[in-house]
């Protein structure tokens, strides 16, 4: 099928994905500050008129991106969960997959980063609202999920837990963007202490 044949829908969904996916790949290199609309425009081929359908600055475009790691991230989480039948081994792989709120340069971390130094601004507020009640909705569901299916008691507060990681979580992000060693509480200890967070042991 040539491209002027394809469906308007899967040629918007891979602008979209380009357009991600370059952002990300600039940030990754060159960081947030550096990362200019233009030079995502030179990367994709993708025009002005095409890039402004989706985001009107490059903070929009970075919130977007923050979005769409959500997005995979609950993808996989429900992957998991219909791949092993269990809740066990997805909300474990969630509290391992912190490891990278230890690197400074993953592109979450650069994002929020950036956006926290202009959170007077606007639209970068808004964004980072956003994505913290997003990210704190997303956690709730997980737990809620668990709580389902037997795996976690039912008698955890899951908001208030859902809120304890996320503190947790944002604090372990920034002491990687600031410090040179990621110090002595590393993704394991919180795997650890999830754990008996999770099982009713430490009671919220």
């Amino acid at each position: 099928m040539s491209e002027s044949s394809e469906p308007r829908e899967s040629r918007t969904n891979s602008s979209l994905q380009l357009l991600l996916q370059t952002a990300e790949k600039l940030i990754a290199e060159k960081g947030c500050r550096k990362t200019t609309l233009q030079e995502i425009m030179n990367d994709t081929g993708l025009s002005k008129g095409a890039i402004y359908h989706y985001v009107g600055s490059k903070d929009e475009l970075f919130g977007l991106v923050l979005r769409e790691r959500l997005s995979s991230a609950n993808e996989r989480f429900y992957n998991a969960v219909n791949e092993k039948g269990s809740l066990t081994e997805p909300l474990h792989a969630v509290v391992y997959g912190m490891k990278q709120m230890h690197d400074e340069k993953d592109v979450t971390n650069r994002i929020l980063v950036y956006l926290l130094n202009q959170r007077d601004n606007p639209v970068v507020e808004k964004t980072l609202k956003d994505f913290y009640e997003k990210s704190f909705d997303m956690s709730v569901q997980w737990i809620e999920a668990g709580q389902k299916g037997g795996v976690i008691p039912s008698e955890i507060d899951a908001h208030k837990l859902g809120e304890l990681f996320l503190l947790i979580s944002y604090g372990m992000r920034v002491r990687g963007m600031t410090v040179s060693k990621s110090g002595n509480f590393t993704a394991d200890d919180m795997f650890t202490f999830m754990k008996l967070m999770l099982s009713g042991g430490c009671p919220l």
